[in-house]
């Protein structure tokens, strides 16, 4: 019988999910994945892990090899790992972790979600229980299913997960009056950006954003610490008309940048999740595209920025024949000055 409390794996699971996000935005076609090693009474931590990158080791063996550093090979006997996302069962571009567990000498394997993969579900309880391995899952399974949702939303659809975002005044309008700063939310907000940048994939602008804001996209001071690429860079346009001279086809990441042209944003979607291994995207473009990607029923999160200002300006987040979308989970929260406002886009209809 285990001699860790649910408590104690509640505590250790969160461990595991603290590692996890770590690879977000960089293990694409993979899912993130964190996991730890705990000593077999639950009294401490020896090895913690994540997926970096595909093709790379996964988080067992990086928490397993990083317990062997620690603590010696002998400290993985008995023990218990705590890991967000079953382990995988079969032979990829890696050996499978059940494996590794069981060469570790693991007694305790303990799992925050199924693999969503209907090939692979179930598989690992099946082979690890049959080497007399206790297995438990469903520890913090909302958090662990939350961590893999741009996976699992590709398995189901075949297409990225989307997030949209954008900054409206407190009178509905997305940019301010002539002559004022072209920055609605604060600079709190503005780094909170940052931080959901290093969480995809990919980051899609209109061709409308590139020609008035001339955007460079990219992730910057902490953010872009320790991340091995910049996400990519996607501009769609209905003419061709870019300007050449713009940052996203000149400046250092230029490599990062793709561009399409007259294509409906259902094969944009398509030809990123198939031929550049995107599993998430950001929308950061209001306006006509905004409305047409919630219209056609591609915006899966939305994301509002409002600010405490009355801005006066010109311009509306979207035009007025955009969809009705509905959003549940709300979260509301405080940043700088400014309020974000974030769910999941439950219901699309049009007006």
């Amino acid at each position: 019988m285990s001699r860790i409390s649910p408590e104690q794996r509640e505590v250790f699971m969160r461990a595991a999910l603290e590692q996890g996000h770590k690879g977000l935005g960089q293990t694409s076609p993979n899912p993130p994945v964190g996991a730890i090693v705990v000593a077999p009474d639950g009294s401490s931590i020896l090895g913690r892990g994540y997926h970096h990158r595909a093709g790379q080791p996964h988080a067992e063996v990086e928490a397993i090899a990083d317990a062997h550093r620690q603590h010696g090979a002998d400290c993985t006997q008995g023990a218990a790992i705590f890991v967000t996302l079953e382990p995988c069962s079969t032979h990829g571009r890696t050996p499978p972790c059940c494996d590794a567990i069981q060469a570790a000498g693991i007694a305790q394997v303990y799992v925050g979600a199924t693999d969503p993969f209907p090939g692979h579900q179930g598989g690992a309880q099946q082979l690890l229980e049959a080497a007399g391995i206790s297995y438990t899952s469903g520890i913090c399974e909302p958090e662990a299913q939350h961590l893999i949702r741009f996976f699992t939303h590709h398995i189901h659809t075949g297409l990225p997960r989307v997030i949209a975002k954008t900054a409206v005044t407190l009178d509905g309008r997305a940019t301010l009056g002539e002559g004022r700063s072209q920055w609605i939310s604060s600079p709190e907000s503005r780094e909170d950006v940052q931080r959901i940048r290093r969480e995809c994939d990919a980051i899609l602008i209109g061709g409308e954003t590139l020609r008035a804001d001339d955007p460079r996209l990219t992730l910057r001071g902490q953010w872009a610490e320790g991340r091995s690429q910049q996400p990519l860079r996607v501009v769609v346009s209905r003419s061709g008309d870019l300007p050449e001279h713009s940052q996203l086809f000149t400046d250092e990441h230029a490599d990062r940048t793709l561009r399409y042209v007259g294509q409906s944003l259902t094969d944009v979607l398509t030809d990123l999740a198939t031929h550049h291994d995107v599993r998430s995207i950001l929308i950061e473009s209001g306006g006509r595209l905004l409305a047409h990607a919630l219209d056609q029923g591609h915006v899966d999160e939305m994301i509002y920025y409002i600010a405490p200002l009355m801005g006066g300006g010109a311009t509306v987040p979207m035009p007025e024949t955009a969809a009705i979308s509905e959003l549940e989970g709300l979260e509301v929260v405080q940043i700088g000055g400014d309020t974000r406002i974030s769910g999941v886009v439950k219901k699309i209809g049009n007006i």
